[in-house]
């Protein structure tokens, strides 16, 4: 797979480009090179139904040449709010725009201090941005934060030997932003046992809204090598806030037949990044190229848990120490055969 999306982003910076109208560094230039620069290059304006030419309708007339640099930067975020999407950012020398109700509107569903406090008494394990330890339960618990971090094989090695007596394992990536694709591959790849269909990508070739190529299966081998590998039952918790790489991992993991996710819908973010500048020098980031499951469904919306496995935290039993969607897996796991 690493080889694999390594060609896709060469593809990808080769074929994205085209002629580019040239705009003067004005506040009207400005609006108009970001509006055409993501009308030509974002993935998912008919995916998520919007008219981008209402947008520019309704915010054209708000740009004037009085306007101060801070005054355009907060229309242009406004503008790409309408997106709905936490991809997609606007970079300044003094400030950058972040979409945050795709998770703000939703439970937090998860506390670190709970678990850290009630189910480990702080008596837990930590390397790079994983602490691990065993339940009471003789259950093992993982915290990925991010995957922006990578654990190195002899790290994954260690901790799966670590696990090895337990009845199963809670993989929780709660509040896990994404990171690195290829991290998610040096993950999926211990709990598997042969090579599996991951997904498919689909590259925006031209300007045209519906310019797409074909979807591209890509595959996830076995970690081979004499490498561990996890056999027994996984259940993943998931919250909103499980976004890009993490959300893709989840997607992953929801194919595997002994793998259970559990919590809420993840927040999506699918897309691999697109970067441009705007005249005067402002950075524009969005998705160019979305990200489908192995059955060809859009993960940008979201993963949902595995059925009868949705669950939101409680917060009676939050305040009394418990995690509602932890206990959930826990139950989960004791109660298989």
């Amino acid at each position: 797979m690493k080889k694999f999306l390594l060609g896709i982003l060469v593809l990808f910076s080769l074929t994205s480009c085209h002629e580019v109208e040239d705009y003067p560094n004005n506040p009207k230039g400005n609006f108009e090179a970001l509006w055409q620069i993501i009308d030509n290059h974002y993935c998912f304006l008919l995916d998520k139904n919007i008219d981008w030419d209402d947008v520019h309708r309704r915010y054209s007339i708000k740009v004037n040449d009085k306007m101060s640099q801070r005054e355009l930067f907060d229309l242009l975020s406004e503008m790409i709010n309408e997106l709905k999407d936490g991809h997609v950012n606007l970079s300044s020398p003094f400030a950058s725009s972040y979409y945050r109700k795709w998770w703000s509107d939703y439970p937090q569903n998860y506390d670190a201090r709970i678990i850290q406090q009630y189910y480990f008494n702080f008596n837990y394990l930590s390397i790079g941005a994983i602490d691990y330890g065993y339940l009471p339960q003789n259950i093992g618990y993982i915290h990925y934060s991010t995957f922006e971090s990578g654990l190195g094989s002899g790290n994954i090695d260690l901790i799966l030997n670590y696990f090895s007596n337990a009845k199963g394992l809670i993989f929780d990536v709660r509040d896990n932003g994404g990171g690195n694709l290829t991290n998610v591959e040096d993950l999926v790849n211990r709990f598997i046992d042969s090579r599996i269909l991951a997904g498919y990508i689909i590259h925006k070739n031209g300007p045209g809204r519906n310019d797409f190529d074909k979807p591209y299966a890509y595959y996830i081998d076995p970690v081979g090598g004499g490498h561990l590998a996890w056999k027994k039952p996984v259940v993943v918790l998931t919250n909103r806030s499980t976004f890009s790489a993490a959300n893709n991992f989840v997607s992953i993991m929801k194919g595997l037949p002994n793998v259970t996710i559990a919590g809420a819908t993840t927040g999506g973010g699918s897309g691999m990044p697109f970067n441009s500048e705007l005249p005067n020098g402002w950075g524009i980031r969005f998705s160019a190229c979305s990200i489908l499951d192995s059955e060809g469904n859009s993960t940008e919306f979201g993963i949902e848990p595995s059925d009868g496995c949705a669950i939101d935290m409680d917060r009676q039993d939050a305040l009394d120490g418990h995690d509602s969607i932890l206990d959930f897996a826990i139950d989960y796991i004791l109660a298989l055969p």
